[in-house]
């Protein structure tokens, strides 16, 4: 069902849903499934696949408001550096810009910007600023460019009367672009292209953009007639249609605002993705505040303002899994939280958790800590996580791949690979990455141990291999504050690498395959390798794809399809988890290898050297 108007949706106690609207034009589709991961697989087919994002969008990213200056935004990136903790991209928020207006940066606080982002590209790292959409209205004539070029090109948004509408946001009286019209989309480009000859930024986070406003409607109010004061309106903020965003009634180019209100944020995300393809001409990355069906075609998505405490540490995963349940795969939740000082503790188990959120960012408001302002203790277990999932790259990217062809989520409710098991229908403290990483993380204050759910079967702890042999039930797991505990399932074979302190250095390095054996011993898993930013790779052939299969005591690893910059990186080692007898002898493309044989049936097999653009096998007797 799909509409832009607003709309209550009530969930009942029986197993029911009540839709109550205000109108506009009902549209029903009936996804069959018979699975629920079919039914996603179809509605993603209906509302667009999720786009490829550029490698470095799955690094760990840090934001502040409130870093005050480009020079102390600089000194928390040397700090990062300094403590070896990982960390691709680089953020700010509204604070550098000069009174708030979009396109320009403070001349004073954030004069030594462009050298800031020109050593953050020397050391492989990336720059993101925000942009809100409102656009100054109360500057000079002459003196700034967007607000007099948008008036030139007539990009904005009407009130009734035909008049550009005036709100106020950040900077102050602000107009408001209509992402509705082509020509906006030009002006938008332009203005990022202007800004990015001085500050050469590699992506950009959109804001305020549903679209908010600190006035209820305009300076000048809202007509008074049905459409602003409908006769049912739903349970929304302050009661209006008009709340803390524009009017109604506002004139846009496809239609009034009342029927495209809830589509500003996805207009804008394209606008936004098509200007950065043209400017970097590399996969565009944004993220989004305000979505919609079809967002993740354009952008990804963070939670929004949250706040540093445990229960929105919990919640988070909730969050995470519903946008991946809509399309929206490159979500995450502000790690640590925005709002309040956070604990150590909870800034440490967050960052566990906020690993294995598929867009991983850490932001606060003013005056809060970053991740090196913490006890030594504390720092090691995050850098410890952030290694943890750079080590996992080779695996996220080839979810990413599946989202992008297929429409898999990539952070999976555990029902979705159990849907008979009604035990996992209410999980929601677990989850898996795929349909094998099985993720358990602790969501509590003072706890060294945390409880999960195994569904039926064999499963393996990541670290050891340590087999656990699960009849669908709760175990006990212990929880040392520098751990999150992760398993494997059985019968999947999963791409790692040694990790470094950012995704270009550690995507180069030798990739270590973990196979966690079914009892049959078989095994199964692949990896999808590209450039990491070129654009529509997949659709230009211009990518490497490998199946990797065990059975029989034989893996093979099979290269369905061969690219460049597959060639550069070697297997160096493979484990197999739940390899029941010591092995005699362990042969690699027929010749005799060195092993090792753990009492807890752990086979690993190292100094491999094989080229993983070739087939291979690797057997043991």
């Amino acid at each position: 069902m799909s509409r832009s108007v607003s709309s209550d949706v009530i969930l009942q106690p029986a197993p029911a849903l009540t839709w109550r609207t205000i109108g506009g034009i009902l549209d029903f589709y009936v996804f069959l499934g018979p699975d629920p991961a079919s039914v996603i697989q179809q509605y993603v087919e209906v509302i667009g696949y999720p786009a490829m994002p550029i490698y470095w969008a799955l690094g760990y990213h840090l934001c502040r408001w409130g870093y005050n200056s480009s020079d102390s935004t600089w000194e928390t990136v040397k700090s990062m550096r300094n403590y070896g903790i990982p960390q691709d991209v680089q953020w700010n928020d509204i604070d550098y810009m000069e009174h708030f207006l979009d396109f320009t940066f403070d001349s004073a606080k954030f004069a030594t910007l462009p050298d800031l982002v020109k050593d953050l590209h020397a050391h492989d790292q990336r720059y993101v600023m925000i942009l809100d959409p409102g656009i100054s209205s109360s500057q000079p004539e002459g003196s700034y460019w967007p607000f007099d070029e948008g008036l030139r090109r007539d990009i904005f948004i009407k009130d009734a009367e035909g008049k550009t509408l005036i709100g106020t946001v950040w900077p102050g009286l602000t107009a408001y672009p209509d992402f509705s019209n082509d020509v906006t989309h030009e002006w938008w480009y332009d203005n990022l292209k202007r800004f990015h000859d001085k500050v050469p930024f590699d992506g950009v986070w959109i804001d305020m953009n549903e679209p908010s406003n600190f006035l209820d409607g305009s300076t000048e109010g809202c007509p008074s007639n049905s459409l602003e004061n409908p006769p049912y309106t739903p349970g929304i903020l302050g009661g209006l249609l008009r709340a803390k965003t524009v009017c109604a009634t506002a004139q846009q180019k496809l239609s009034i605002h009342y029927n495209v209100h809830s589509l500003y944020g996805l207009m804008e995300a394209k606008a936004s993705a098509s200007a950065l393809k043209r400017i970097v001409a590399k996969k565009p990355f944004v993220i989004s505040r305000s979505t919609f069906p079809s967002q993740g075609m354009y952008s990804g998505h963070w939670l929004g303002d949250n706040r540093s405490q445990w229960k929105d540490l919990y919640t988070s995963i909730a969050g995470i899994l519903t946008f991946n349940l809509l399309g929206i795969p490159l979500v995450g939740a502000d790690i640590c939280g925005f709002s309040e000082e956070p604990q150590e503790e909870l800034c440490v188990r967050w960052t566990q958790l906020g690993a294995f959120y598929p867009f991983t960012r850490n932001h606060n408001t003013i005056n809060m800590r970053d991740p090196t302002a913490f006890s030594p203790l504390a720092r090691t277990a995050m850098k410890q996580a952030l290694l943890l999932r750079y080590s996992l790259f080779p695996l996220l990217y080839t979810l990413f791949h599946h989202a992008h062809v297929h429409g898999h989520t990539v952070a999976r409710p555990i029902m979705f690979e159990f849907p008979k098991d009604i035990k996992t229908y209410g999980i929601d403290k677990q989850f898996l990455w795929g349909k094998s990483l099985l993720v358990t993380p602790v969501l509590d204050p003072g706890m060294d141990y945390v409880e999960g759910y195994f569904p039926e079967g064999l499963w393996y702890d990541y670290y050891t291999g340590e087999a656990v042999r699960s009849k669908g039930e709760e175990l006990r797991l212990d929880a040392p504050l520098d751990k999150i505990n992760l398993h494997l399932r059985e019968g999947s074979v999963t791409p790692t690498q040694a990790p470094n302190l950012t995704l270009w250095v550690s995507s180069g390095q030798p990739l270590h395959l973990v196979s966690a054996l079914s009892d049959d011993g078989s095994a199964s898993g692949d990896l999808f390798w590209d450039d990491g930013e070129s654009i529509d790779t997949y659709e230009n052939n211009q990518y490497a794809y490998i199946v990797f299969n065990v059975s029989q005591n034989v893996m093979t690893s099979e290269v369905l399809r061969t690219h460049e910059e597959a060639t550069y990186i070697t297997v160096e080692t493979a484990a197999f988890y739940g390899v029941k007898q010591k092995p005699s002898r362990v042969l690699v493309n027929s010749q005799d290898a060195t092993f090792t044989y753990r009492a807890n049936q752990v086979l690993t097999v190292a100094d491999l050297g094989l080229n993983l653009s070739q087939n291979f096998t690797i057997s043991w007797m």
